[in-house]
């Protein structure tokens, strides 16, 4: 893990956090990019990563089936470097949630989209 890691957790992480775990995947999609270009570190991956599974459940609102796809394996790739825990972030629990969704996807398919059950829709849990 790196050392950045342990850091605390930046406010605008914590806010695209709340957006995140509330379904507004377009403002923390803002609010995670903010972040992500204010950091020069590496550490910016964590924040694209995080982004990136917010916009794959964007675009499953919007039943755009490739979208969710790459969006999902492109952000939990991005996170896997992370794991287990990054600033707050269980890490490893979101990429489980990723994976979990993107099973369901697939075996829904582009055609039954709309049958996604919201109750999968991940959420990040911040720990200490």
């Amino acid at each position: 893990m790196c050392t950045w890691c342990n850091e605390p957790a930046p406010t605008l992480l914590i806010d695209g956090t709340k957006q995140f775990n509330h379904g507004k995947y377009f403002e923390q999609h803002e609010t995670f990019e903010r972040l992500w270009k204010e950091e020069q570190r590496d550490i910016r991956k964590l924040y694209q990563g995080i982004l990136q599974i917010g916009v794959a459940m964007y675009h499953l609102q919007n039943c755009n089936y490739h979208g969710v796809v790459y969006m999902l394996r492109r952000g939990s790739m991005y996170l896997e470097a992370f794991t287990p825990r990054c600033q707050s972030v269980d890490v490893a629990n979101l990429l489980v949630q990723a994976s979990q969704i993107l099973q369901v996807v697939e075996r829904l398919g582009p055609a039954e989209l709309k049958q996604f059950d919201w109750d999968l829709a991940p959420r990040i849990r911040l720990t200490e």
